[in-house]
């Protein structure tokens, strides 16, 4: 599949045939007889109605002016609409709520349209409405709003058809059309993975209603629907795939949240407790807490303290263990304290900190020999991701189903490093046997600016790569890149700052930077941990502002 060169008036008019021929080889077993019917009927159409659909699938809404629907390479708008109209896919009859109409309108017709029921006619746009509402205006099609107005209102009747089609390319609903133009442009370009006929995100027609409804989930909460509501609809959406099922615990993790903002702990737990989301136990016992139950919280805190689910899970604890004995009346219990951190503590002119803490530090250490970068969460990532470029995009069942993927499906399943775990052992094999670093230099020049959920191409360039393949010990990115494995979700971010390297002595230096009032984050306290732990040169820099002179 190719992207249509945007210097093509009708470049996305041959991208939307791409995807129904894509969906329509691929899924064929899936679509119902209107779905089926539809890529049928649109293949049929004049080119000029294909495109003016195309176009009103790829903008937002479903209500169109027509004069707002005029494209050069279309034509005449009316005769290229003409077949959606009798094919019963657009209506420029339909009734039309009040608010439905409003945005339509310029504030000068609107003025004009309710010229007899407005009070105050020169009033705001909005403060017009707000003096219509009160009338209970009933929905009536255009020409009964506003007789003799030149402009018809097209209602898009098919939206939401299209949308399961792209549900079904993408495997998801936040990537869209623009996906094509931006690979075409070259902003984007993705690795080239073979498809099995086994890889696709949704392999039931069950599965098809069930992704649109967890959509409709989420939509519906951020718009402040009631959680318990929601929470009836979602008890009813459950399945064995492993995409919807890892979709529906981040939807339900959101609901309970929301449960906590308002104080609803007796539903927050009763979420959490049927919740698969890898934070949803913790919250329990955040929530028991909140809701002043010090003893069900000690002892479920108890409970996960004999097996922790990951490392953030157990820092919790470690935190909340203390606090709950304290409140049940328990004698005191010192907290864990880990290894003192080398610390830096540094004052810099006033007039620096209009760089930034990070830069300022940076040029700092520069200045006192080697090379220093701010690097942060982007070189560990990176140097994984070019070692390991094979296991990630290996062809995997279910892990990768269209052309548009930055990295595979299935990427923090708990089972992402089993299902490769003889690739990963290979890529990390060569860490042992010293050709990492070709490895490494070959991946950075075949693979040059394509999509990867662990590569920064624009961070890590040549200079930089070799730098760290001569500093960095094997032994080091081995132990960085394991633990980056075992929790990919929460393991690839909270690395340090600035990074410094002596080339010529083959040694290095992390350093977190923080500024007066900063603090250490949980993660970033993790890394610190895991740093001492293994021997990784790691400091904290602490840094005030010298009294402006």
């Amino acid at each position: 599949m190719i992207a249509h060169s945007v210097d093509d008036p009708l470049y996305y008019l041959h991208n939307f045939r791409q995807v129904l021929g894509w969906v329509g080889q691929r899924y064929a077993d899936l679509l119902d007889h209107h779905e089926q019917g539809f890529i049928d009927t649109f293949t049929d159409l004049p080119t000029a109605s294909q495109a003016l659909l195309v176009r009103m699938v790829m903008r937002k809404g479903e209500l169109f002016r027509s004069d707002k629907l005029e494209y050069a390479e279309i034509g005449d708008t009316h005769n290229a609409l003409a077949p959606l109209l009798a094919l019963g896919w657009a209506d420029a009859d339909a009734p039309l709520a009040l608010e439905q109409l409003w945005p339509l309108l310029r504030k000068d017709e609107a003025a004009s349209c309710f010229a007899g029921q407005l009070t105050r006619p020169r009033a705001g746009k909005a403060e017009l409405l707000a003096q219509l509402q009160p009338l209970a205006l009933q929905p009536r099609p255009l020409a009964q709003w506003f007789p003799g107005f030149a402009v018809q209102i097209v209602h898009w009747r098919l939206q939401p058809l299209c949308d399961r089609l792209r549900l079904l390319f993408f495997g998801n609903l936040y990537q869209d059309w623009h996906e094509f133009v931006l690979a075409d442009l070259g902003v984007w370009r993705y690795e080239q993975v073979p498809f099995s006929d086994d890889s696709r995100a949704l392999r039931l027609r069950c599965e098809v209603d069930l992704a649109m409804a967890l959509h409709q989930c989420a939509e519906r909460l951020e718009q402040g629907e009631a959680p318990a509501t929601l929470l009836a609809l979602l008890e009813g959406l459950d399945s064995h795939n492993p995409w919807l099922a890892r979709r529906r615990a981040r939807v339900l993790y959101a609901v309970g949240q929301q449960c906590e903002r308002l104080a609803d702990w007796a539903l927050a737990l009763r979420i959490y407790g049927a919740c698969t989301h890898p934070e949803a136990r913790i919250r329990q016992v955040r929530v028991l807490e909140r809701s002043e139950q010090w003893a069900a919280a000690h002892a479920l805190a108890l409970n996960m303290a004999a097996a922790p689910a990951n490392a953030l899970e157990r820092q919790a604890l470690e935190r909340l263990l203390p606090r709950l004995a304290r409140k049940l009346g328990g004698p005191p219990q010192p907290r864990r304290r880990a290894n003192p951190v080398e610390l830096i503590e540094l004052e810099l002119p006033a007039e620096f900190a209009a760089l930034g803490v990070e830069e300022a530090v940076r040029l700092h250490l520069q200045g006192q020999g080697g090379a220093a970068h701010y690097v942060e969460n982007t070189l560990f990532n990176s140097l994984f991701g070019l070692l390991c470029w094979e296991a990630i995009f290996a062809p995997l069942p279910g892990a990768f189903f269209h052309p548009f993927q930055a990295g595979p499906q299935d990427l923090h399943d708990a089972d992402f490093q089993q299902r490769r775990a003889a690739l990963f052992e290979r890529c990390l094999g060569r860490l042992d046997d010293g050709s990492y670093r070709d490895a490494m230099r070959t991946c950075h020049g075949a693979k040059q600016g394509l999509q990867s959920p662990f590569v920064f191409w624009q961070m890590l360039d040549s200079e930089l790569l070799e730098q760290a393949l001569a500093c960095l010990p094997a032994a080091h990115l081995k132990a960085c890149f394991q633990r980056l494995l075992q929790d990919i979700r929460n393991n690839r971010a909270g690395m340090p700052d600035l990074i410094q390297f002596w080339p010529e002595q083959g040694r290095y230096r992390m350093v977190e930077v923080k500024g007066p009032g900063d603090r250490l984050q949980d993660n970033q306290l993790r890394w610190l941990e895991f740093c001492q732990q293994h021997g990784l040169p790691v400091a904290v820099c602490h840094v005030r502002w010298a009294p402006a002179a």
